[in-house]
């Protein structure tokens, strides 16, 4: 079967989870015998040999120049502000804002469409669902809308972009199918956008087996117990809740290090409440990190908490138990329908969150068996798991034959 699939961020050049998320998901497709194209709205200097790869205003791969400014997990404000930075002879290639820049894709998807083979079209998240409709109105090919996250998981349920939002709901109602991280996500989907239950399917998300390579501790491990934040640092991330739950954790051990890894928004004021809250010499801030330095991490780390205030599903969770480290994750948290042996807080719970810290960090041999416990159930959260159920979507969607 042939894929048509729509993104907006691809690994190395990727700033959260969707990245990560499309190449599980297209080299899983890719291994069971899915022919995909895989279609990015600007051109980035990537190497990928199991399936075809195309941008918006190029035909094919090894094309340097970058053709957009947009990238995952960009807001319309911060669109303008990269509009505003560039000389006006630039500027005007672009749309004027990041939705006009959403339709510029979908033209160039409708003419991708037209002329390249496909029996499906799969939309990776609301960037892309124009693309995806773009797509099915000029091939009449079944289209699948792939629900991510939604915009009112990157607000927190306050102040949710009206435009944005209605460009999820036309996506997710025109889409044959729709596809949620987990039945968090599904029950959000069926609640906030009245798309019918049945036609919402949970597809969770998973890592690749591996044999993790051993990094070597860092002279940090000497001296402290290391409690690791990695994530996105906004407020759907819950950065601000895991220095409140730190400041109770140091009010009873001085000898605890929070690593908070990440870039975001939020950036600047969580590093002002570390020092506001007199605990700025017990929290180190990374930046964005990839790689072997996310492993290493990892490793580094006692624990590692995702404390999110709404997380449609958490790949990092598993990342860090396939690296041998502990979680705790929020109730408000898809992974934990498939990591059930997590400790699991509501985020907003940071009494008892900084309770189930210094718990685990004072207990190491119980913490080293929770973590062998949840490392146990990835066998069965792979990417092949995932792709085996949207195999199975495809089949689903494609029109009866006669």
């Amino acid at each position: 079967m042939r894929v048509l699939m729509f993104g907006w961020e691809f690994p190395p050049f990727n700033s959260g989870g969707l990245g990560t998320a499309c190449l599980g998901l297209t080299k899983a497709l890719s291994r069971s015998g899915h022919d995909i194209v895989f279609v990015l709205p600007k051109q980035l200097d990537l190497k990928v040999d199991y399936m075809d790869l195309l941008f918006a205003d190029v035909p094919r791969l090894r094309v340097k120049a970058v053709n957009s400014p947009l990238a995952g997990y960009l807001t319309d404000h911060r669109y303008r502000v990269l509009m505003g930075a560039l000389p006006p002879e630039l500027a005007r290639l672009y749309g004027r804002d990041l939705y006009e820049e959403t339709q510029r894709y979908a033209e160039k998807a409708s003419a991708i469409a037209s002329t390249v083979e496909h029996d499906v079209i799969h939309a990776h998240d609301w960037l892309s669902f124009p693309a995806g409709m773009a797509a099915k109105a000029a091939s009449g090919k079944p289209l699948v809308a792939h629900v991510h996250a939604t915009e009112f998981d990157r607000t927190a349920d306050g102040g949710v972009n009206q435009l944005v939002y209605e460009c999820e709901r036309a996506g997710m109602h025109a889409a044959d199918a729709v596809v949620a991280v987990s039945n968090y996500t599904k029950e959000r989907v069926a609640r906030h956008y009245e798309v019918a239950p049945e036609k919402i399917h949970v597809v969770h998300n998973g890592v690749d087996p591996r044999e993790v390579r051993k990094l070597g501790a860092s002279k940090l491990n000497d001296h402290y117990k290391i409690v690791l934040f990695l994530g996105r640092i906004t407020v759907q991330k819950g950065p601000d809740w895991f220095l409140k739950a730190a400041r109770l954790v140091l009010e009873r051990d001085k000898d605890v290090l929070f690593v908070v890894a990440g870039a975001g928004d939020m950036e600047r004021q969580v590093i002002l409440d570390a020092a506001d809250s007199g605990i700025a010499d017990r929290v180190v801030f990374t930046g964005f990190r990839r790689g072997d330095d996310i492993d290493r991490l990892y490793q580094m780390a006692d624990l590692y908490v995702m404390p999110s205030v709404s997380e449609p599903f958490g790949i990092t969770a598993l990342e860090a138990v396939q690296n041998g480290t502990p979680v705790i994750v929020s109730k408000q948290s898809g992974v934990r329908e498939v990591l059930p042996e997590a400790v699991q807080v509501d985020f907003w719970d940071t009494r008892r969150m900084a309770d189930e810290m210094l718990r685990l960090l004072s207990h190491r041999e119980e913490a080293k068996r929770l973590g062998q416990l949840q490392r146990a159930a990835l066998p069965g959260i792979t990417w092949d798991a995932a792709a085996l159920k949207l195999a199975s979507l495809y089949k689903n969607v494609l029109p009866v034959r006669a």
